[in-house]
Parts: C-alpha cells; sequence; structure tokens
C-alpha cells in the first residue's frame, strides 16, 4: 500500500491575494470572522481566487467491532446493521440532513456482521464479518487493514466534487476510537472514555477498565499503522485511507465527530500536512472530543452537542462553507458598491 504524500498549503502570493479580495468586500474588516479564514482556506486548497462548493459527498462506512463482546455498549451489535437498512431506506438523521443541504449521500459496508446481499445504494467493501476483539487479539491483520484503508482510496478516486464529508456506523467504535486517542495523542484512558451510545457511569468505569487493559495487553504498538490495525476498527481505517487521498486530490476534508476524528488522528500522525485540507464541523458531545480537537490544534466550526455520528456534524456545516465561497464571490467591494472605506 503506497500513502498519498501530502505536501502543506504554502502559496504566499495567492494567500496575500486571497486576504486582499477579503478585505476589499464592504465590511469591516474581520468582521466575518471565520468565514474568511474559512474563504482563504478553501481558496488556497482548490488553488483559486473564486473556490466554490461543489458536488459535496459525505461518505458514511459501516463496521462492526468484537470489543463489544466486553459489554461496552449500550446497544446489542445487531444495531449496526438495522441502522445501514435505515440509512438504505432514507431514514436516518443524516439522510434528512444531506437532502435538506443538498449533499450526496454513499453507505459503505466496511465490514458489518451482516449479509446484505446484492442492495440498490450500498457499497460493498466488507473486509471481512467485523474486527477481532483487541481485549484479546489485534483488531484487523496488517493485510486487513491495508485493504481498507485501500478500498477507502479508491472509493474518493471515483468521487466527483470537491467537498468530501465522513460519517459512520458502528456499534462499539466510540471504544475503538478511544483506543486510538489514547495510544496516538498520549492522554489517560480516562480522559477518554465516554458514555457513547448512552452507558450509565458503571457501564463508563467498566468500559475504561477494559481499555486500560486492553491497552496494557497490546503496550508494545506504538507506530501508527500498527495502533489502528491493534484497536480501529473497518470503517476507522477505511475512512483514513478516504482522507488521504481526497486530500491527495486537492478536496476539503469536512470532519465530523469523535469516531472520524480518530481516524483522523492516524492520517494525520502518517501525513501531518493532511490537517491543512480540513475543516472541522463541531465539537460533539462525547467525552474527549475537545481534547482529542485540541491535541490537533483544530477549532470546530459548531457547538451543538451532537453525539450521533453518521456524518451529521458534516452535512450540518455545509451551510457555512457555501456561505464563505459565496460572499467571496458575490460580495461588492468598496470600489464597486461606491462605499467609502476605511477613514485612516
Amino acid at each position: 500500500m503506497r500513502i498519498p504524500e501530502l505536501a502543506p498549503l504554502c502559496n504566499d502570493e495567492l494567500a496575500a491575494a486571497l486576504s486582499a479580495a477579503i478585505d476589499n468586500k464592504t465590511k469591516p474588516l474581520g468582521s466575518l470572522g471565520r468565514l474568511e479564514a474559512l474563504a482563504r482556506q478553501i481558496g488556497l486548497i482548490q488553488e483559486t481566487l473564486s473556490p466554490s462548493i461543489d458536488s459535496p459527498s459525505i461518505l458514511v462506512f459501516a463496521g462492526d467491532h468484537g470489543i463489544v463482546a466486553e459489554g461496552v455498549s449500550a446497544y446489542p451489535q445487531e444495531v449496526t446493521w438495522q441502522m445501514v437498512e435505515n440509512f438504505l431506506a432514507g431514514g436516518a438523521a443524516i439522510n434528512v440532513f444531506a437532502r435538506q443541504n443538498d449533499c450526496a449521500i454513499q453507505v459503505i459496508d466496511a465490514g458489518v456482521n451482516h449479509d446484505f446481499g446484492p442492495r440498490d445504494g450500498l457499497i460493498d467493501r466488507k473486509v471481512g464479518p467485523g474486527t477481532r476483539n483487541f481485549a484479546h487479539d489485534a483488531a484487523m491483520t496488517p493485510e486487513e487493514c491495508a485493504l481498507a484503508m485501500e478500498h477507502g482510496m479508491e472509493l474518493v478516486r471515483a468521487l466527483a466534487g470537491n467537498v468530501v464529508g465522513f460519517g459512520e456506523m458502528g456499534i462499539g467504535n466510540t471504544t475503538a476510537a478511544a483506543a486510538l486517542m489514547h495510544k496516538l495523542a498520549g492522554i489517560p484512558v480516562a480522559d477518554c472514555v465516554g458514555a457513547g451510545t448512552g452507558l450509565t457511569p458503571d457501564g463508563v468505569r467498566h468500559k475504561q477498565a477494559v481499555l486500560e487493559a486492553a491497552a496494557q495487553h497490546h503496550a508494545g504498538v506504538t507506530d501508527p499503522l500498527s495502533v489502528l490495525a491493534t484497536f480501529g476498527g473497518f470503517e476507522i481505517a477505511m475512512m483514513t485511507g478516504a482522507m488521504l487521498q481526497a486530500a491527495a486530490l486537492r478536496k476539503l476534508l469536512l470532519i465530523d465527530g469523535f469516531i472520524v476524528t480518530s481516524a483522523l488522528l492516524v492520517a494525520a500522525r502518517l501525513q501531518p500536512a493532511i490537517l491543512d485540507y480540513c475543516v472541522f464541523a463541531h465539537c460533539s458531545n462525547e467525552q474527549g472530543h475537545r481534547q482529542m480537537l485540541d491535541h490537533l490544534k483544530a477549532q470546530p466550526l459548531l457547538q451543538l452537542d451532537l453525539r450521533l455520528g453518521e456524518g451529521t456534524g458534516s452535512a450540518l456545516a455545509l451551510p457555512l462553507l457555501r456561505a464563505a465561497t459565496h460572499f467571496l464571490a458575490e460580495m461588492a467591494t468598496f470600489s464597486s458598491a461606491q462605499v467609502s472605506t476605511r477613514s485612516e
């Protein structure tokens, strides 16, 4: 497997021209706040003074996790495949928000423990029927992890549009994400573990104990790809590959919540420049996401106390991306509107 090489966004001439165009709009300097930074970032990614949001897509990756056998989730594993059926029927929150915001979604079976058979609207990239229980064994073999990443890259290469959002579904995947956070960010397990789908305080304490034991069991695993294979999920590995490929194609990456950001942790350890291509949609209400974002020095656009996943935060952030490109394209300048500039 070849990891795409990513260069940081470093074009001083274009950055200066974008800043000048933004500052010349009919407004006080900096008065559109984060939208100005977004417009500048999108222009640098697209290498143009006229950036746009074209045919955005959200990829929703689904996979099951062997760690569920340790009692770390409030819901049974079969909810994963049942929610995939809900996605395909158009009834989930991500379907509603994607329709509202004119965004395509693709649903990918990365490794669900269920036989869907051929289904309209479902992309079959199943690496296996769920991962192994990382309390005892590595979740994936290196070969399985690499195959999942390659599938993610291939899916992005086939995408139209210049914005890719990421979403996921997988009972147990907050446990996998917390393990990745602990291993890759060096944050104590207690600060990484949250309620997930709704664990009681006793359930959270049990989940923490399971993770601490698993981390000790695999204490020698340190490099990012080995950490991903040991603790991750097929859907998380597939997202990691998809993110790397999206940045290599100079697409804007729209990062959702806790699990999606855990995939980015891996990608950023492999190619740190990927962060230049990311917009962080929101800060999840899942315990640990704020510290995960702080570790990446990321500023989320929204704080809505979401903790659903599915890419819902990504879909909700799309209007802000459009606002950033539209004001740059359509807002009058001081000279065109014959408005006086600031007095010195």
